[in-house]
């Protein structure tokens, strides 16, 4: 076991239930298609990262045969009511099996690098949190290295308010906080504008 823990966020790629507000422009099945690229994608960046063990947290279910193989990534279901209430379960459950440094990501961003989340893991070896700004207000990570439940309480998430009131709660806890660059989903059809693939 590894000292650190990468959670990885993803939902079940499932015809209508992924990449929602994409599909109102593109339709069900080229959403469909690109959440699936962007799942691929953060599979490839996240598989050979050094010293880290990996756990998927899915939306509804475990696959088994799916693209995350059991011998490199553990798999667990999301636990919770809303986003907020998910992702610090996963944290306490990480802290739980004794991680030391854990950091979390979803599976929306395909600017993000393996190099930018050992940077993250580097940054936690001095700094208590570390986080990832995301351009639309929001964040693409976000780390720590005790568990601290209030940052995922009190948000409305999917807004623009999500990043100022995270790093509110940050900084009433620790000033030590690495920032990354800010990076973009893909939530929208301008979004797929520097996307590898084309789609539409």
């Amino acid at each position: 076991m590894n000292q650190q823990l990468l959670l990885i966020f993803t939902k079940n790629p499932e015809l209508g239930k992924v990449k929602t507000r994409l599909a109102k422009t593109i339709g069900d099945q080229k959403a469909l298609e690109v959440y699936q690229y962007l799942l691929g994608y953060t599979r490839d960046i996240t598989l050979d990262l050094p010293n880290t063990d990996k756990a998927v947290f899915y939306s509804k279910f475990i696959d088994a045969a799916d693209l995350w193989e059991a011998t490199n990534y553990q798999k667990q279901v999301q636990q919770g009511e809303g986003l907020g209430e998910r992702m610090s379960n996963a944290f306490a459950w990480g802290f739980d099996q004794k991680y030391q440094s854990i950091i979390i990501v979803g599976s929306d961003c395909i600017e993000i690098t393996q190099a930018i989340i050992t940077e993250a893991f580097q940054a936690l070896q001095t700094q208590d949190f570390v986080i990832g700004p995301a351009k639309d207000g929001g964040y693409y990570l976000l780390g720590m290295n005790a568990f601290y439940p209030q940052v995922f309480e009190n948000k409305t998430w999917s807004t623009a308010s999500v990043f100022p009131d995270t790093i509110q709660d940050l900084k009433a806890k620790s000033n030590k906080i690495h920032y990354l660059p800010q990076l973009s989903d893909v939530d929208t059809e301008k979004d797929l504008a520097s996307f590898p693939v084309k789609f539409v």
